[in-house]
C-alpha cells in the first residue's frame, strides 16, 4: 500500500506539470499535501515536514545556486568561457570536444559537490554549444554524468565519504575501486549513451547565452581558466590541508571555515568581480546588473528545487524509506546486489541520493558483517544504487531540466536514463570486480 500511495503521487505530479501545465512549484507543495495524508503523517506534522523540507534543500543550496548563478553569467558575459571554449576546441577538436567534457567533468567533479560543479559548468557547456552550433545534450550530457558519478561513488563526497567511515572501510582503496567502476560507468552513460540524443531539442537558459567578443577583447587564459578552477582549487585545499596539518593546530578552524562550499562560492564571486569586472575597466553598476539578471533567471529553478524538498521530507517522515527496506532485507540474493537494490528503491522514493545511501548503510551493516562482505565494494554498491532511478522527486532532474530548457519527457529520455545507465553500469562493474578480488 505505501508503495502505491508514492507511485500515485509521482504520477499525480507527473500529470499536473506536464499535461495540466501546473506551475512545479505549486504542483509539488499540492502533491506533498496529498502524500502527508495519504501515508498517514498526523495533520499537524504535515506543514511542518513540507516547511522543513524547503527550508532544508534552500539552506544547503540557496548559496551556492544563487552565487553559481551571479559567477556563471559573470564568465559568459566576460568572455572567460568563450575563451575557455576556444582552448578546449584548440586542444581537442570538436570531433573530440565530448571526451574533453568528460574528463573536465572527471576532474571537477572529485573535489567539487555536485550542485557547485553543476553550476559553474554550465556556461561552458552553452558556450561550446552556441559558438560551435552543437547538440546541448550531446555536449552537456556527458559532463554531467561524469559530476554524478563522482559524487555517487567518489570520496570525498559526502555520502560515500561517510559510507567509508560506518562500513569502516579503507578510503584509500575505495577511491582506488571506485575509479575502476566510474570511469566505464562515465563513458557508457555519458559519450556513448550521448550519442542516441543527438536530435533532442534544448534552448538552454538564456541567461548563459553571450554574445560572441572579438578575440582582443577576451580576458587571458590564465585569468579564465583561473576563476573557472579556484573553486576546484580552494576546496582541494580544505580538503588536503589538515591531513598534512597536526590536528591542534589552530589554523584548521581556518581552513575548514573557508572550505566550505557557500563561502568558497562567495569568495570565489568577489575575486572573479575583481579579475572579470572591475579590472578590466567595468563599473559596479555592469556587474550589478549582470548579478541581478542571473537571480532573475534561476529564481524558478530555486522555487521547484525547494518543492522536490518539501516532497521529500513527506516521504522521509512518513518512513517510506524504512519500510521499503523492511521489505527487501528478507531476500535472499548477494549482499553487494542487496544492497545496491535498497539504495536505488529508497532513491526513487525518496529523491536523495544522500539519504538513500545513508539509509542504506544501518540497514546493510548487519548483513554485511555477517557474510564478511568486501566493506569497499559495498560503499561503491551502495553508491550506484543511490544514483539510479531520478526523477520529479530529485533536485538534480530539475537543475537539469531548467537549465537546458527541456519538456519533462525529453528529461526522462536523457537525465533520468543516463542516471539509470550509471547506476546499472556501476553494479556490473562493482560485481566483476568482486570475482577479480575474492
Amino acid at each position: 500500500m505505501t508503495l502505491l500511495i508514492v507511485f500515485s503521487c509521482i504520477a499525480l505530479l507527473i500529470l499536473m506539470i506536464a499535461v495540466f501545465k501546473i506551475n512545479a512549484f505549486l504542483a509539488f507543495l499540492v502533491v506533498s499535501l496529498f502524500a502527508g495524508i495519504g501515508l498517514g503523517l498526523p495533520l499537524i506534522q504535515i506543514a511542518a515536514a513540507v516547511e522543513k523540507g524547503i527550508g532544508d534543500v534552500l539552506g544547503s543550496l540557496v548559496i551556492i545556486i544563487t552565487t553559481g548563478a551571479m559567477l556563471g553569467k559573470l564568465v559568459a558575459e566576460s568572455g572567460a568561457a568563450q575563451k575557455i571554449a576556444q582552448v578546449m576546441v584548440g586542444v581537442f577538436g570538436t570531433r573530440y570536444i565530448q571526451w574533453a567534457m568528460v574528463i573536465t567533468g572527471f576532474v571537477i567533479g572529485i573535489p567539487l559537490y555536485y550542485g557547485i560543479g553543476f553550476v559553474l559548468m554550465v556556461p561552458l557547456i552553452f558556450s561550446i554549444v552556441y559558438r560551435y552550433k552543437l547538440p546541448a545534450i550531446y555536449i552537456g550530457l556527458p559532463m554531467l554524468a561524469a559530476l554524478s558519478v563522482t559524487h555517487g561513488f567518489l570520496p570525498p563526497h559526502p555520502s560515500p565519504a561517510a559510507l567509508v567511515v560506518q562500513f569502516k572501510a579503507n578510503m584509500g582503496l575505495t577511491l582506488g575501486y571506485g575509479m575502476l567502476v566510474a570511469i566505464p560507468a562515465i563513458l557508457i552513460g555519458g559519450p556513448l549513451f550521448a550519442k542516441t540524443l543527438k536530435k533532442i531539442p534544448s534552448n538552454p537558459m538564456a541567461s548563459f547565452i553571450a554574445k560572441e567578443l572579438p578575440d582582443q577583447e577576451l580576458p587571458g587564459t590564465f585569468i579564465s581558466l583561473f576563476t573557472a578552477l579556484l573553486p576546484v582549487i580552494l576546496l582541494g585545499l580544505a580538503a588536503l590541508l589538515p591531513l598534512v596539518l597536526a590536528p591542534s593546530s589552530s589554523v584548521i578552524p581556518v581552513i575548514t571555515f573557508l572550505g566550505q562550499p557557500s563561502i568558497v562560492m562567495l569568495l570565489v564571486l568577489i575575486l572573479a568581480s575583481y579579475f572579470l569586472g572591475i579590472a578590466r575597466g567595468k563599473s559596479m553598476d555592469y556587474l550589478s546588473q549582470i548579478f541581478g539578471d542571473a537571480l532573475k533567471d534561476i529564481a524558478m529553478v530555486l522555487l521547484i528545487i525547494a518543492g522536490s524538498g518539501a516532497l521529500k521530507q513527506i516521504l522521509t517522515a512518513s518512513g517510506v524509506s524504512t519500510e521499503i527496506a523492511g521489505y527487501l532485507q528478507v531476500l535472499s540474493i548477494d549482499p553487494l546486489l542487496l544492497g545496491w537494490l535498497i539504495a536505488a528503491l529508497i532513491r526513487f522514493c525518496v529523491g536523495s541520493a544522500t539519504v538513500a545511501g545513508l539509509t542504506t548503510a544501518g540497514i546493510i551493516l548487519p548483513l554485511m558483517t555477517a557474510t564478511h562482505t568486501d566493506p569497499n565494494l559495498m560503499v561503491l554498491a551502495v553508491g550506484a544504487g543511490s544514483l539510479m532511478f531520478s526523477h520529479v522527486n530529485d533536485s538534480g532532474f530539475w537543475l537539469f531540466k531548467e537549465y537546458f530548457n527541456l519538456s519533462l519527457t525529453d528529461t526522462f529520455r536523457s537525465w533520468a536514463l543516463m542516471e539509470t545507465i550509471v547506476g546499472t553500469v556501476g553494479l556490473i562493474g562493482i560485481l566483476i570486480l568482486k570475482t577479480m578480488i575474492s
